[in-house]
């Protein structure tokens, strides 16, 4: 065992209140590394894991999919070999699930920028063709919906009740659960623009109860959470001979199965890779993959985990092997910073 190795285990050992224990134990507590989070970014960084386990000088990462919120709740909850070491986040940390972090003794994060995704509304390929508009999924999403001037709980039924020129199929959506980031991307970038120019909504004086009135979606069967394994909705679409049914998640899983689902055009654009890269498609976010600085050097393999996350033979745009999984990696000048941010071990800040 290196010295650097030797004082990592002890520092790490201390801050967890182990300092007793014996510097080994604490070092070979976990021999491999452990991997929490955002099911959108969740294949992403298993093709990492795969790659990473196949150069054989470490044992392959273990990945877990849990959502976004999650995914930080068990990577804010403590240092040492009980807590993961790395989350996958479909959304950037935020400055509650940091504080969270900091009162838990992971003082030290770092952040690593992975790239794009879009939020798709798939249905399965060759069913009925129609364009849809942030607030027509509002109106067919939200809990209260304005009715001759009031709010009422939401009567929708059908497609065609919001909007004449939408076809007379019933509202049928599966969507991800409140712990995903894929969750709170959907309601921050559709739900809350959609219902921006709504009278009824506009009129509501008080900042909170207008956001919960955009954010507040029914609970009367037309919207059913579909856990975190997106793989599921993605079959459970292909397998709807309606053609009604529409499913919510990350684009690289419509990206992944063109061959049997294809993405609807959301406020006149379409979700394709050119699209969301260029920032036309509407419901496109950032997705991040966060480190403790403690664990490096005491669990074996994180630096060069990190090293193969950001490194061109994985993130290059033409050629990277997360790229050809569907990943919308950052432009060229972008990638090289944050790669030198990254492996110089560069600590995040508050957001």
């Amino acid at each position: 065992m290196s010295h650097r190795t030797v004082v990592a285990a002890i520092v790490a050992s201390a801050v967890l209140g182990l300092a007793a224990a014996p510097t080994e134990v604490m070092a070979q507590a976990r021999d491999q590394i452990r991997i929490v989070g955002s099911s959108t970014v969740f294949p992403f960084t298993t093709a990492v894991a795969e790659q990473f386990g196949r150069a054989g000088r470490f044992r392959t990462p273990v990945v877990e999919s849990t959502g976004t919120g999650g995914g930080m709740r068990l990577f804010c909850a403590g240092i040492g070999p009980a807590h993961p070491d790395f989350t996958n986040a479909s959304r950037r940390m935020t400055a509650a699930e940091f504080d969270t972090c900091q009162r838990n003794g992971v003082t030290e994060i770092i952040e690593m920028p992975v790239g794009f995704d879009g939020i798709v509304i798939a249905v399965r390929k060759g069913s009925p063709k129609f364009d849809l508009t942030r607030e027509q999924i509002w109106k067919a999403l939200a809990r209260q919906v304005p009715v001759n001037g009031q709010l009422v709980n939401n009567p929708y039924q059908r497609w065609n009740e919001i909007d004449p020129s939408l076809p007379n199929a019933p509202i049928e959506i599966i969507g991800p659960p409140p712990t995903s980031g894929t969750r709170d991307s959907f309601v921050e970038l559709v739900l809350d623009v959609g219902c921006r120019n709504v009278p009824e909504i506009r009129a509501i004086q008080d900042n909170r109860a207008r956001q919960q009135a955009c954010q507040a979606i029914r609970e009367d069967g037309k919207f059913v959470e579909g856990g975190e394994n997106d793989n599921l909705i993605v079959q459970r679409l292909a397998a709807d001979r309606t053609g009604t049914l529409m499913g919510v998640f990350g684009f690289s899983y419509l990206d992944q199965n063109t061959d049997k689902i294809e993405g609807k055009t959301v406020d006149g654009v379409e979700p394709t890779y050119e699209n969301i890269a260029s920032g036309k498609y509407p419901v496109s976010r950032s997705m991040f993959v966060y480190a403790k600085r403690a664990h490096i050097d005491v669990i074996p393999g994180m630096r060069e985990f990190i090293a193969e996350y950001m490194s061109d033979r994985a993130m290059n745009a033409e050629t990277g092997y997360l790229a050809q999984r569907g990943l919308i990696v950052h432009p060229a000048a972008n990638r090289a910073r944050f790669r030198e941010e990254v492996m110089n071990l560069r600590l995040m800040t508050r957001p």
